[in-house]
């Protein structure tokens, strides 16, 4: 066979590259849609050592590391995967954002950016080394009957397809589905590219297929279809029910003075025929000749063929747009899941994007997974799964500290003291602090501020702000790096719930001025870094009121304020009020320390503009509870603020 060589595929020794096999463990940090006695059952299967109820997945990560992570527990349990990767297109990562009205371009974010030069960062070569590792690695996770489905446009689908060839074998590739994904237009000095092509693989010889069919078109009804039954009204064709007798005499009778014809049987017993007169199924020609009525209300329609013109592309008037220039119908994917896959079969989408792949496997009563690397598409897929009806419970996750443990680990060595101080170094150069030693939690200064490093692998909590206060007083007038303002800045990947209020109190008593920053995940990420994309951002600050009448509480959301440094100039212009950086809020009732339980949410869509900013809540019994409410932000950030409250 053929080989398709690019650089990058092998190493110096001549063995194929492998993709990342390092297994990380997920972590929940959200349950969406799961009633208070949903969430009780999981705690009781849970606490009995027994497996909890299956939850579809939401992930938020980078597929060379969520992938492998699948791996633990699902390798050759996925019957369907259908991908629509990067097309090496601009607008790959971007998408439109409604603000107070009005549409604005999200441009990629800095790690989506990361990604595409990653893919592409080489030409086609990185492409399709990062093509092929995926390939393996997704078809490791099929179900020997599963089948893949990859949708890509002309620039690469032909090397993508010799990938295929050689990761499922040739002759495992079922189709090549052309897909007419808008209508005719001029292209300079070239024809008019209106197609999408979709590859269709499967894993073995026997796979999954409920044969799609398609209505017939009105010129085939009228010219097959033109008989109507003088009784019922309903339209038929007429149908030969003669067939070679090959010297079987079985058939040969006399059927209301007609025999079949010389060398010719009729296809039914003469007991059945019986049977189809009686339910006025067969049709007479004018020589007297019986042939068999199929129905057009009978008929499912005509086999899909391998070109699909007949689903419509999403267009900005479209009821389903998400504003992702890429995103697909639902139909596509409808036609997808229901021909290679069963109810209750799982689904794997590993470029989310809009949502497309979830939402349909949802209403198809399929299970599912879909990851994306961007953190509002897994919004806009939360969003767009709670407006399905009916929705079963979801879960997000992502694969957190585990993942920076790894990097640290590969990036600064083993030594725990040596890899933290290296660790700590490297934050500060990129933050443009200077390190400082003698002291345990100020770890460096910059234009006059102190500066902490939170650790990888715990978020930032007001334990932590009591020792950073008291250390500061201890270093004041100690010497060159003794704090030279009374400032502070706090760099963490995580904090705990309501810190950024309660530490900024507890700091202020002490006169010191702290600020809380965000170390993003892209400095896990060498290119990022290398070309000096990496950016802190304060956290942000949410208000709400609390009312407690009885048993019952209300919620007000009162304010909301984001760090101007995240948020794109052309939309600050935009905003006039504070709410209307808030699209979306949740409610969790009664926390319990595990996970964030979506037990209630509001969100904004394209027709329901103004959010709901109170709820109430009954408790049932007294008692103490822990609210957690959390805002997302409309570009996709979220922000959590917890509330403790004694109910009587």
């Amino acid at each position: 066979m053929t080989e398709l060589i690019w650089e990058g595929k092998y190493d110096k020794d001549g063995n194929k590259v492998a993709p990342l096999r390092v297994r990380l463990p997920f972590q929940t940090v959200e349950t969406v849609n799961e009633s208070v006695q949903q969430r009780q059952r999981t705690l009781d299967l849970f606490s009995s050592g027994h497996p909890a109820e299956w939850r579809n997945r939401l992930i938020w990560g980078d597929k060379k590391y969520v992938l492998p992570a699948l791996l633990e527990e699902f390798a050759g349990q996925v019957n369907l995967i259908y991908i629509d990767p990067p097309f090496a297109t601009g607008q790959d990562f971007s998408f439109e954002v409604d603000v107070n009205g009005e549409d604005f371009t999200k441009e990629p974010s800095i790690i989506e950016q990361k990604a595409y030069r990653d893919t592409w960062g080489r030409g086609l070569d990185s492409y399709l080394q990062w093509f092929y590792e995926a390939t393996v690695l997704l078809r490791d996770l099929l179900h020997d009957t599963g089948s893949i489905y990859v949708h890509l446009d002309w620039h690469m689908v032909h090397y993508a397809k010799a990938v295929l060839d050689e990761v499922f074998g040739s002759n495992y590739g079922r189709n090549a589905i052309i897909w007419k994904r808008t209508s005719a237009h001029n292209d300079p000095q070239r024809y008019g590219i209106i197609n999408d092509t979709i590859l269709f693989y499967t894993k073995s010889d026997k796979w999954t297929w409920n044969s799609p069919k398609t209505k017939y078109e009105e010129w085939y009804i009228d010219r097959y279809y033109r008989y109507v039954d003088k009784k019922t009204g309903r339209r038929f064709l007429s149908r030969d029910i003669t067939g070679p007798s090959h010297g079987n005499i079985s058939g040969i009778y006399e059927w209301k003075g007609k025999l079949p014809g010389k060398g010719r049987m009729w296809a039914y017993t003469r007991e059945n025929m019986e049977k189809l007169e009686a339910e006025g199924r067969l049709f007479y020609t004018e020589n007297g000749i019986p042939r068999l009525k199929q129905f057009l209300d009978e008929m499912e329609g005509n086999p899909v063929q391998s070109i699909w013109d007949d689903i419509l592309p999403i267009v900005s008037w479209s009821t389903e747009g998400y504003g992702y220039d890429t995103q697909k119908p639902e139909a596509l994917l409808e036609r997808i899941i229901k021909a290679s896959s069963n109810e209750n079969d799982l689904v794997l989408d590993c470029f989310g994007g809009s949502g497309t792949t979830a939402a349909v496997a949802e209403k198809n009563n399929r299970r599912w997974i879909t990851c994306d690397l961007g953190r509002f598409a897994i919004h806009t897929t939360r969003k767009r799964l709670l407006s399905t009806p009916g929705v079963k419970p979801f879960i997000v996750q992502n694969l957190g500290k585990y993942e920076r443990q790894l990097w640290q680990s590969v990036e600064f060595g083993e030594h725990v003291e040596q890899r933290v101080k290296a660790y700590r170094h490297f934050i500060l150069e990129l933050y443009s602090a200077r390190s400082i030693t003698g002291h345990t939690w100020l770890h460096g200064v910059k234009t006059g501020r102190m500066v902490h490093v939170g650790a990888v692998d715990s978020p930032v909590s007001p334990g932590d702000i009591t020792q950073i206060a008291g250390e500061f007083k201890r270093a004041v007038g100690t010497g060159k790096d003794a704090p030279a303002t009374n400032g502070v800045d706090v760099l963490g990947w995580d904090f705990a719930f309501e810190l950024n209020e309660v530490a900024k109190q507890q700091a202020a008593q002490a006169n010191i001025n702290i600020r809380f920053l965000r170390i993003p995940r892209e400095v896990l990420e060498k290119k990022a870094v290398e070309q000096g994309d990496i950016k802190f951002f304060e956290l942000a600050a949410l208000s709400v009121d609390v009312k407690q009448e009885g048993r019952t509480v209300t919620l007000t959301l009162t304010d909301f304020v984001i760090p101007p440094d995240d948020v794109p100039e052309d939309v600050r212009q935009t905003i006039t009020n504070w709410e209307q950086w808030v699209d979306y809020w949740a409610v969790d009732w009664n926390n319990r320390d595990d996970t964030f339980h979506n037990e209630w949410q509001d969100y904004r869509t394209r027709k329901k503009r103004e959010l709901q900013k109170t709820i109430s809540h009954t408790y049932e019994q007294p008692g103490i509870y822990i609210i957690m409410v959390k805002v997302i932000d409309i570009l996709g950030n979220d922000t959590t603020k917890t509330l403790k409250i004694e109910v009587h």
